[in-house]
């Protein structure tokens, strides 16, 4: 573990930079990372989970955005639709640096289609149960910390707020009515259908329909990341309506 964190410190620092644009970005998406490895031993921890499957895990959340660095220093930008695929990039960067060298496998493959699964819309119905069960953990403990980066910046200036976001949408007072639809009837939401600040908001809140795990469902009602989310929306009925949907049925989780 301590090889493979020292070879992510370096490969993250051969992108730091003068402009701070860059920096900033390159900044944001390292903290990102070991907050998620965090969030999943946290996770895991609350699952029982051994301590070989604990370093499985930390390894998938370590290296699970690897390909932002490069996304961003070459595009400019996080928006995958206006550049390329950053878990299929991060995939592709881990094996040209054969940076899992060291590991068998079994744990390679494994590590490697959690990382190209965390950002999709929906798993593979047909992966074997253990890539399943750990590309779920890995896709909850990313979320976790999103909520954490989102609920922090969407209170703070406009700078802060535009590195987190990073998806150039305009900051207007629409919801869309197909996103509030598809809330309702417990729908993911692609990002192709956003078109306003409001709307990817909202597709954040929806996220607890693709939540997996007890400990996840319950650290989001503890740490009150609905409410902070829904506090910067507008105050409409509808939105009312979705946010007390979202709460029923994260209630109905624990």
């Amino acid at each position: 573990m301590k090889n493979l964190k020292d070879w992510f410190y370096r490969y993250v620092r051969s992108f730091y930079s003068s402009d701070s644009i860059i920096q900033q970005a390159i900044l944001l998406k390292e903290k990102h990372s070991l907050r998620v490895c965090n969030e999943i031993l946290n996770i895991g921890k609350k699952l029982d989970l051994s301590h070989n499957a604990l370093r499985l895990a930390e390894v998938m959340a370590l290296f699970h955005d690897i390909g932002r660095f490069q996304q961003f220093v070459r595009y400019q930008t996080f928006v995958d639709q206006k550049s390329e695929n950053h878990g299929e990039l991060g995939v592709r960067i881990l094996k040209q640096e054969k940076a899992l060298a060291a590991l068998d496998r079994d744990a390679r493959e494994l590590i490697l289609k959690a990382i190209s699964y965390h950002n999709r819309l929906t798993i593979p119905e047909n992966e074997s149960p253990i890539c399943t069960y750990f590309s779920r953990l890995l896709r909850d403990a990313d979320k976790l910390d999103i909520y954490y980066v989102v609920t922090t910046c969407y209170n703070s200036n406009g700078t802060e707020r535009k590195a987190a976001v990073e998806l150039d949408l305009p900051d207007t007072p629409e919801v869309s009515g197909e996103i509030l639809i598809s809330l309702i009837e417990e729908k993911m939401i692609s990002l192709h259908q956003l078109k306003s600040l409001n709307d990817f908001k909202l597709l954040q809140m929806a996220w607890v329909y693709d939540i997996n795990y007890l400990p996840t469902f319950r650290m989001i009602y503890e740490r009150n990341y609905l409410r902070k989310i829904r506090d910067t929306l507008p105050g409409t009925e509808e939105i009312e309506q979705v946010y007390c949907k979202l709460i029923s049925f994260l209630k109905a989780k624990l």
